[in-house]
């Protein structure tokens, strides 16, 4: 295709790859919320050391880490209607996303809290502190500062995982593309240009994150 036909292809089919992407900011932006919130209660939960819990937290993390987001989706999806249990595709796509995120956060945040200095929590505890404010107000704030570039991390790769959830009709950036190609039958320019919104939502978050780690670094400096 010569120059003349990529320019008005491009431009009829961006509206369909933007409104893909919106959805893929969307999922993005939710499962890593869920996700965060599902691995802060599996850290606690294994810092706390409770052997029954402690033992279904550490299952589920190896599961999700051993299992492709691929396999898992599709056992939701597919697989849990056989038993009763249904979901509308872009539940089903959080659901999947969410708790495949959630067990590589739920390291990332152990490891955090892990690497702020034991004295915080005996001068804490010298102070009349409990365990939970002492994690609310002492280790959770210093905690979060060295999990930052993680977190970011995991959101710029869920960003590209989403592409998975075509797979279960979820209208993201990779179906909307697949979709524009069915009608054109250009998959080149299309799948450039959907590699190219992928960069760019991925550069957008990378440059918040260095933010992120200069305001939190200088409050932590103070």
């Amino acid at each position: 295709m010569d120059a003349n036909g990529l320019i008005p292809l491009l431009r009829d089919a961006l509206p369909l790859l933007l409104k893909g992407a919106g959805y893929t900011l969307v999922l993005a932006l939710a499962s890593v919320v869920f996700g965060a919130l599902i691995g802060t209660l599996v850290a606690v939960t294994r810092l706390a050391r409770l052997p029954l819990l402690s033992g279904l937290a550490a299952l589920y993390v190896s599961c999700m880490r051993g299992t492709p987001l691929l396999v898992q989706l599709f056992v939701i999806y597919y697989g849990l209607p056989s038993i009763g249990i249904q979901f509308e595709p872009i539940t089903a796509g959080i659901l999947g996303l969410s708790l495949n995120v959630g067990a590589y956060l739920s390291e990332t945040i152990r490891g955090a809290i892990n690497g702020v200095s034991h004295g915080q929590w005996d001068a804490s505890r010298s102070l009349g502190f409990t365990q939970w404010q002492t994690l609310r107000h002492v280790v959770g704030p210093q905690a979060l500062r060295l999990a930052v570039p993680s977190l970011s991390n995991s959101l710029i790769s869920l960003i590209k995982d989403t592409s998975l959830v075509s797979v279960i009709a979820v209208g993201e950036l990779m179906l909307a593309t697949k979709e524009v190609i069915a009608t054109t039958f250009q998959p080149f320019p299309l799948y450039l240009a959907a590699a190219g919104l992928y960069w760019a939502m991925s550069a957008f978050f990378e440059a918040l994150q260095k933010k992120l780690e200069i305001r939190l670094n200088r409050s932590y400096l103070r």
